[in-house]
């Protein structure tokens, strides 16, 4: 009897424990730029609940992530560098977390909080890189870099689309932010009445392109062009949602124990055309409007110093270990972060060694998937240096407009080479890419698609038209496709095989949601807010198949919706590729989905 008491003692001490740790509700949106929050001067984009956060913040003012999503994304959930984490790129095959380098997910969960994504993850479709694989516990999100690329549901417009709950399709009614912020809600909810502490990633997709919206949000700014207008509705209707969801943790009396990070994932796409807040360079840029970002911090029950600002240089990378030291959860040993604990400076006391960091941001380019040397920008204090060459003070110039290298070639100096001494640590990284797994029971089939071929730059077929024109085409995304024609889009994946034995490999044009066959065209689809144009008929012939020592072609009919191979796979690391060619042999694209089975 008295071993039961001081067991149920060491459980009820255990939850009470669990019970008063902070939730912790980590907010991210896609090509949100510094500039497209009225609370930071846009003169025609109303955001006033999220304007509400920024004035109840603490303010990282100096904030940086990457220029690109997939690059911040990792960042942001293993505090390492992207080149160093391997999730560096936005497609080609790199978008992959090493899997020895644990997740904040999994480190929270590890302490007893549930975890929760709902929305982009963007890190990885097939096994071990999903969000179920990762340390989340609960994940409704789309496939790919957004809804419409090549792995998501087919047709997605952002209206009653298709979501992967814990690795089941499902259709789920509404607009996506909708869908996001109310099954967040329901999530929500539940925690708060069981007590249990949560780690909720709400990572939004809006707003990113193609810029389709609710009518109702786009009312008060139909006088812009039609992208733009898009693209400030989808700001509205978020903003709506989180007045929503700040009042759902009230109404659970959860909200003054909460911490809330809101923040964007790199520079503005669809509003610079109205409001930059003075920067230089959008998304993609190695200039501060690609890569300078907001960052709020708010926590009422948590001792923060007031709301305001706080000056110096810091980085998506600081977000995970801040969070641990927040909530008092200790890594397990050996865990290392590239980033730094804010929770001193948030709670007001000063962090000299602030002061002095030197931070450098870079990512796969868009020419070249694989980082290059002197692709970066190198951060310290005030200084910029671009490119290895251009320098600039954004303290005088914070349009970065005057390249004042020749004036401090000493600060040049002493930029580069720490720029090199960090490019030394990473770049023999580089060289070991983080491929998919085949033939696991916890993945079996494996679905692949063209985002994640090996490729060069953005020449993985990822796109929205992609598939409908087979790289016929210029493609341009937020607008119709148009121009010359393209080389054919083509490359190979990497993958694991973990099982050797008999696989079935097959080749598709189209998804298997689609029901077309490979030669078939399809007809233009004409969404809620847009449309996607017709597919094009390809004169198919030939199916090709190399995998391993494996290379072999079959005929291609009319009536073919998938090519199928089977063929005897070892356990180890494969390259697979293939390709669809005409009648007299010449190549006309790849395979943009293949489906691997082990038998």
């Amino acid at each position: 009897m008295k071993l039961r008491l001081v067991l149920a003692c060491s459980l009820l001490a255990v939850a009470t424990s669990a019970a008063e740790r902070p939730n912790i509700v980590v907010i991210i949106t896609d090509d949100q730029g510094y500039g497209d929050l009225s609370a930071h001067g846009n003169p025609v984009l109303k955001t006033p609940a999220l304007d509400r956060l920024h004035a109840e913040s603490v303010r990282l003012a100096n904030f940086h992530v990457s220029p690109m999503c997939t690059p911040t994304r990792s960042q942001l959930m293993t505090g390492r560098h992207a080149l160093a984490n391997a999730a560096y790129h936005v497609t080609s095959g790199r978008t992959f977390i090493r899997p020895e380098i644990p997740t904040m997910p999994e480190l929270l969960a590890a302490s007893g909080y549930k975890t929760g994504l709902f929305g982009k993850w963007h890190l990885g479709d097939n096994y071990p890189h999903r969000p179920n694989d990762r340390g989340f516990q609960e994940a409704v999100y789309h496939a790919g870099w957004g809804i419409t690329c090549t792995p998501d549901y087919w047709n997605g417009d952002y209206f009653d689309d298709h979501f992967s709950h814990n690795g089941v399709i499902k259709q789920y009614r509404g607009f996506c932010t909708d869908v996001f912020f109310d099954e967040a809600g329901k999530w929500v909810r539940e925690r708060a009445a069981r007590r249990e502490p949560f780690f909720l990633y709400l990572a939004l997709n809006a707003p990113h392109g193609p810029f389709f919206a609710p009518e109702k949000d786009k009312a008060p700014y139909r006088h812009l062009d039609k992208d733009t207008a898009g693209f400030f509705a989808m700001m509205a209707n978020l903003d709506d949602n989180y007045a929503k969801f700040d009042e759902l943790l009230r109404a659970a009396g959860i909200r003054d124990n909460t911490i809330v990070v809101f923040l964007t994932d790199n520079g503005s796409t669809g509003g610079v055309k109205v409001f930059n807040a003075g920067l230089r360079g959008a998304k993609a840029s190695l200039y501060d409007g690609g890569h300078r970002a907001i960052g709020f911090v708010r926590w009422p029950a948590g001792r923060l110093r007031p709301p305001g600002d706080v000056t110096e240089l810091t980085e998506v990378q600081d977000l995970l270990p801040t969070l641990l030291e927040l909530a008092g959860v200790e890594p397990k040993a050996g865990v290392r972060f590239d980033g730094t604990s804010l929770a001193p400076v948030l709670r007001g006391r000063a962090m000299p060694e602030l002061a002095d960091r030197k931070l450098v941001v870079q990512y796969g380019g868009l020419v070249e998937s694989q980082p290059q040397l002197w692709d970066a920008a190198v951060m310290w204090n005030s200084w910029r240096l671009v490119s290895g060459k251009e320098l600039y003070d954004v303290a005088s110039d914070p349009g970065q407009r005057t390249n004042v290298a020749e004036q401090f070639p000493g600060v040049v100096r002493l930029l580069r080479a720490h720029y090199e001494q960090w490019w030394a640590s990473v770049e023999p990284g580089l060289r070991e890419p983080v491929r998919i797994v085949v033939g696991s029971p916890r993945e079996n089939p494996s679905r692949l698609t063209s985002m994640d071929w090996y490729a060069r730059g953005l020449t993985a077929a990822a796109q929205p038209f992609d598939v409908r024109l087979a790289g016929r085409t210029v493609v341009v995304e937020g607008s119709l496709p148009g121009g010359r024609p393209q080389p054919a889009m083509n490359g190979p994946w990497l993958l694991h095989v973990e099982q050797a034995g008999r696989y079935r490999v097959g080749l598709r044009r189209w998804p298997v949601e689609a029901d077309a066959a490979i030669r078939a065209p399809l007809p233009p689809y004409q969404g809620v807010d847009g449309s996607f144009p017709a597919g094009v008929a390809l004169p198919v012939a030939t199916a090709r198949l190399r995998v391993g020592e494996f290379d072999r072609s079959k005929p291609v009919t009319d009536e073919d919706k998938e090519a199928v191979f089977e063929v005897t796979l070892p356990a180890g690391p494969l390259q697979l590729q293939t390709w669809f060619l005409e009648a007299d042999g010449k190549e006309i694209c790849g395979a943009f989905y293949v489906e691997v089975r082990r038998l």
